[in-house]
């Protein structure tokens, strides 16, 4: 079997499992963000739903539209408070020590090796980075697992992606996923799980397997997951808070199709709009002007990626004609960003620098595109309209190719600066 079917089988109390085989699982974790909670909260309700199943398998982070946006959000937030207080729900993240939860819960050692995890946001596949099957859900699905404490699911077919040869400058785990995204499509592993593995990847810390595993959905992907090495086990045991069970993938475990990929020589690539399935090397739309970069989202506002922006931006200023935004990823994060110094080298470059949210990210609050202007984002979608104005435009790349283009006023390479 695969991890993933492993996963799944031991969380539906079965020896083995199959792709296709719909099964009763009961999870580890769930997870709820203060838009989804706030919609599964009417759901339970309609169903008479008084308790949920254990309050300490539950995780509640507000991330979307904190501080408060206006009335309205003051409002929603407020139910979601006293919910959690009736619940006696100790995993709560409110303001203040909060964060974007797909950082949150592996941060806070929620998410472990083993794990069955099901929240609230497509994006809750970032958790497989640490060898959890973790997978998105809509408001009644995340009603139905809170009241009972299990979940109905369809095992996915997994896809291999196995990469090969070094990193090149500047080179991250956003790059790797843009190729993979390019290559197979928005589409190409549409309800299926993703398994990362290689030598190339094998280099990669957590940061950048978070981002890869976060932006499985961009493909289709039912989940993203890394079998668990020492890199793993190094993240996970500073932070866990319960057990945990290491799987892995049988030498002879079954896959619906295969990749390889070299990265030896690879240039930071870029996700023109409007899909992340629309890479080009950064070589082919360098120079494309800027009305803003904004560098945060799930995807890419970890602690690793301010210090490499920060690297850039040391002693430069953003283009005159270009906003800049950075807004980290975690409270702990945003903590140790001021400490080392990394938000005095945002702030004396001209940033913004915001408290921890989703942000610019879809369109909420903090950096809304207007009619016809053009932004880059290390964030993970650039639909139409994703991040304001139909007739905004969107590119995606990671945060050296992000404070780059900042500087410049248009997309750049990060060599174009140094």
């Amino acid at each position: 079997m695969t991890i993933t079917e492993k996963i799944l089988a031991a969380h539906a109390g079965k020896a083995a499992v199959e792709p296709g085989e719909f099964i009763v699982a009961r999870p580890d974790m769930v997870m709820g963000n203060d838009l989804s909670t706030a919609g599964a909260i009417g759901v339970l309700r309609k169903m008479g739903a008084a308790k949920v199943f254990d309050p300490e398998k539950i995780a509640i982070v507000f991330d979307h539209i904190v501080p408060a946006r206006d009335i309205q959000a003051a409002d929603l937030l407020k139910g979601v408070r006293q919910w959690v207080r009736e619940q006696g729900i100790r995993h709560f993240f409110d303001e203040g020590r909060h964060g974007i939860a797909h950082i949150i819960l592996p941060e806070q050692g929620l998410a472990l090796p083993g794990d069955l995890i099901i929240g609230g946001d497509s994006h809750s596949c970032t958790y497989g980075a640490v060898g959890a099957f973790s997978t998105g859900v809509g408001h009644t699905d995340l009603a139905g697992v809170l009241a009972l404490g299990e979940i109905w699911l369809k095992v996915p077919a997994s896809i291999k992606f196995t990469y090969h040869g070094r990193l090149g400058p500047w080179i991250m785990g956003k790059d790797l996923i843009l190729a993979t995204i390019g290559k197979i499509g928005i589409d190409g592993a549409l309800y299926q799980a993703m398994e990362f593995r290689g030598p190339a990847l094998a280099t990669l810390g957590m940061s950048e397997r978070l981002t890869m595993c976060n932006m499985a959905i961009e493909a289709g992907g039912k989940s993203g997951i890394v079998a668990p090495d020492e890199v793993t086990l190094s993240y996970v045991r500073e932070r866990a808070t319960r057990p945990w069970t290491v799987y892995q993938s049988d030498p002879d475990a079954r896959y619906v199709a295969e990749y390889d990929f070299e990265i030896t020589g690879m240039r930071p690539q870029v996700a023109k709009p409007f899909s992340p399935d629309n890479v080009v090397p950064v070589d082919e739309v360098a120079g494309t002007p800027l009305d803003q970069v904004f560098i945060g989202s799930c995807t890419n506002a970890k602690l690793e990626d301010l210090r490499i922006a920060a690297r850039i931006l040391r002693g430069k200023k953003a283009h005159a004609g270009t906003r800049l935004i950075v807004i980290p990823a975690s409270t702990w994060i945003w903590n140790q960003a001021l400490k080392e110094g990394l938000l005095e080298i945002f702030a004396e470059a001209g940033a913004a620098v915001s408290t921890p949210t989703c942000g610019a990210c879809f369109g909420g609050h903090t950096g809304v595109l207007g009619a016809g202007e053009v932004c880059l984002s290390t964030s993970n979608r650039n639909f139409v309209g994703r991040m304001g104005h139909p007739t905004a435009q969107s590119y995606l790349a990671n945060p050296a190719v992000a404070a780059a283009s900042a500087i410049k006023g248009c997309i750049a390479a990060p060599e174009e600066v140094l």
